[in-house]
Formats: structure tokens, C-alpha cells, sequence
């Protein structure tokens, strides 16, 4: 966080979640896990959907680094891919953006326009594990992160070692059936014959990532700025040519330009700085 104290107050409680500084390694540098964190975080259970009402605070549009947000009025139907970080002790005890204190061993999430709260099944595209969480936050404001998870959200997942975690995310409502448990869990011993293996476990399938640094609905703007960045050495860079979804019945086509695939969610936070140094507006990490 950046002198969160010389903030006026509203705005100091959408800014609970996190900051717009850079990290390195797990987490922030002067943030983490607590000094003494529960043993048993795995057992700790998701959060339960059920019906609320909206928080009396931050459901409002608000204004963040020049960005105005306009919170959801309701997140039925949200469903979106992107990238995950977590936050711990440093707001640990702390007034989040919908007016109560952050429990960094509860499960809970922040996220810049759900409903304040609402629920969430946030499942890591890595390892397939998956969580429910209840969103009572505002954040993340990093450059291409989707949502903020607890410690424990985040323990769940297995991301606290790497920071982040490519993960897909969507709304659940009370009635829905509840989610599978985050930890796999080894299936009952069988024996079988010498002679048949046994089938591997699925794994789920590698996400790819892409740096969407613009979408035209021109060619020819798509091939001016591929061509502008492979000059100055920025790719691999592909144009992806799609229907756009509120124009389709026109049959009006969008042109993206993506650099990609890469591996790694550090390598998109290079590429992001990179592409904005070279004058490329609010450059986007997309998951696949």
C-alpha cells in the first residue's frame, strides 16, 4: 500500500485490499503470512453461499490510479479467467471495502466490481484445486490481477509459495451444490493385474497466456501495431481474428493483438512493463 493514511476515508477503505507497487517472491515485502499460522489451514472450510444484503459500503463507483470502477449490481453470470494474488498480515485486522475487519484465516477474497459480498468459485487452472470464497473486499489494483484471495484462500489453492495462480472464477448461489474440496484426495487402493496399468490421474490442461496490447476493428491498425512492436523485439506476436459477441448478427470483426503464448505469470509482468514503456494503454494478461 502507498501512505494509505494520507487518503480521504472512503477512499482508505477501498484501498484495503492491496497496492499498486510492484512485488517480488510470494508476497509483498512488508506483507505475508502470520507470524504463527494455523497448522491445519487445508482443513479450514469454504466459505457457504447464502443470501445477504448488499454491504452499505462499497458497492459505489469509485476512483483508484485515474480508474473509475463501477461495481455489479449482481453477479449472476459472472464467470471470468485471469490471474489471482493474496494478501495477509498487513491488513490483517483491518476495515475492508464492504466495513469488516479482514481475517486473513477466513475465506475470503477481494475483487474490484462484484457485489459486495458475493460468492465465488475460484479454481486453480494449475492444479485443479477449487474453493468457494466470500468476497467482502475491493482489489486487487496490480497491474492484470483478477482477484485478491485470504491466506487461507490462498493456502487452499497452493499459491502462497509463487504469489499468484492462473485461475478460473464464477459466481455460485446458495442453492447451487457445493464445491469440491480444495486438497485432492487419493482414490481407494485397488489391485489390479500385472499385466494392465493403471490409468494416470487426469491433469488438468496447461492454461496459455497471452498480452493483449490492443483489439481493432480494422486490420490493417492490428498490422501496424504488430509491426510496430516485433521492431522493437517485443514477441512472439499473433493476430487473433474474431466475431465480437454484441455485433455478431452484423458479422463485425475484431482483430486482437496478442504476444504469446508465454509461460509463467512473471514473464506477462515483464511483457506488461514493456509494452507500456513502448506507449501500449492498459496492456491485458488473457487466460486460455
Amino acid at each position: 500500500m502507498m501512505t494509505r493514511w494520507l487518503l480521504p476515508i472512503p477512499l482508505l477503505v477501498l484501498l484495503s485490499a492491496c497496492g499498486t507497487f510492484s512485488r517480488s517472491g510470494g508476497y509483498y515485502q512488508d506483507d505475508g503470512p502470520g507470524s504463527s499460522p494455523p497448522p491445519d489451514v487445508a482443513s479450514i472450510p469454504d466459505a457457504v453461499p447464502r443470501d445477504e444484503p448488499r454491504s452499505e459500503s462499497g458497492n459505489n463507483p469509485y476512483t483508484v490510479d485515474g480508474v473509475t470502477y463501477y461495481p455489479l449490481a449482481l453477479a449472476d453470470g459472472y464467470h471470468e479467467r485471469g490471474i489471482a494474488s493474496w494478501y495477509g498480515r498487513k491488513f490483517h485486522g483491518k476495515r475492508t471495502s464492504s466495513g469488516e475487519p479482514y481475517d486473513m484465516y477466513s475465506m475470503t477474497a477481494a475483487h474490484k466490481t462484484l457485489p459486495l459480498p458475493s460468492y465465488v468459485r475460484v479454481r486453480n487452472l494449475q492444479n485443479g484445486r477449487s474453493i468457494v470464497v466470500r468476497v467482502n473486499d475491493r482489489g486487487p489494483f496490480l497491474s492484470n490481477r483478477l482477484i485478491d484471495l485470504s491466506y487461507a484462500g490462498a493456502a487452499k489453492l497452493g499459491i502462497i509459495g509463487t504469489g499468484t495462480g492462473i485461475v478460473d472464477v464464477e459466481a455460485v448461489r446458495p442453492e447451487e451444490p457445493p464445491v469440491q474440496v480444495a486438497e485432492r484426495k487419493s482414490p481407494p487402493l485397488q489391485l489390479v493385474s500385472t499385466a494392465v496399468a493403471a490409468e494416470p490421474a487426469p491433469q488438468p490442461a496447461t492454461p496459455r497466456l497471452y498480452l493483449q496490447v490492443g483489439a481493432f476493428a480494422r486490420q490493417d491498425n492490428a498490422i501496424l501495431l504488430r509491426d510496430r512492436l516485433e521492431r522493437a523485439s517485443l514477441g512472439p506476436i499473433v493476430i487473433q481474428s474474431t466475431l465480437s459477441p454484441a455485433a455478431a448478427a452484423d458479422h463485425v470483426r475484431i482483430y486482437r493483438v496478442r504476444i504469446g503464448p508465454f509461460a509463467t505469470v512473471d514473464e506477462g509482468d515483464r511483457l506488461t512493463q514493456r509494452a507500456a514503456q513502448l506507449g501500449v494503454a492498459n496492456p491485458l494478461i488473457v487466460v486460455e
